[in-house]
């Protein structure tokens, strides 16, 4: 059942921050600010060092169980590339475990403990061949090699496929994957860039808000093509 809602919880927030640094105590600090600015997925990638002190920092700060919380965030790990490094994350206190290619170990142990995994995927085999795995969600990374217009050509042939694009999203284009019909959005370092050049990490924060401002826009956009 905790999949499961993880899993809504994430599709509900719409927006995944992907975070890099070169320390923990850096991309702790850049998580906080994005939750601050109103972004409730944190993906700290395995590229920081000691990433995982940094996972487990900010797992018993903020919870998933209840989203009405002032300390509510899912924490999950990012550029997962084998079953080892998964179950590290695991222990540490992730909650979701997304990778930039397809690992059948990693996603299998990820199954095993009832952990959504979101493997990436250029191709229609690599998509194929996560649903085969029981994948519930795939990355689609980069992102930046397409437009939203793939997400409808995909599910054509692959009605049942969840879709996350990650890599080139950006405040000008996000509406367009909503409404393409992305499960969620994954933001990387325009999230975090001027933040890091100016020293401002308010700005972080600041932009985090303006990126679920325009994520719930275009989900209204959604629903008034619906009716």
């Amino acid at each position: 059942m905790k999949k499961m809602r993880l899993l809504q919880q994430i599709h509900d927030a719409g927006v995944v921050a992907v975070l890099r640094a070169d320390s923990p105590e850096e991309v702790v600090r850049m998580a906080k600010k994005a939750i601050e600015g109103g972004i409730k997925v944190m993906e700290i990638t395995m590229t920081v060092p000691f990433a995982t002190e940094a996972i487990t920092e900010l797992s018993k700060a903020y919870s998933s169980a209840d989203p009405l919380t002032d300390n509510y965030a899912i924490i999950g790990a990012g550029t997962v590339l084998d079953p080892e490094t998964a179950r590290l994350t695991i222990l540490a206190g992730a909650e979701f475990v997304v990778s930039p290619g397809f690992n059948s170990e990693t996603i299998m142990l990820c199954n095993r403990y009832r952990i959504p995994v979101m493997p990436g995927a250029v191709t229609v085999h690599d998509i194929v061949a996560s649903l085969e795995l029981g994948v519930d969600v795939v990355k689609l990374f980069p992102g930046n090699l397409y437009s939203p217009s793939v997400i409808p050509s995909l599910r054509g042939p692959l009605p049942q496929a969840n879709i996350m694009p990650t890599g080139g999203v950006s405040l000008d284009n996000l509406a367009e994957w909503i409404l393409a019909g992305a499960f969620a959005v994954g933001i990387g370092s325009d999230l975090t860039k001027e933040a890091v050049k100016t020293g401002n990490y308010q700005l972080i924060a600041e932009k985090a808000s303006a990126y679920v401002q325009a994520f719930q826009d275009a989900k209204r956009q959604t629903i008034i093509q619906h009716v």
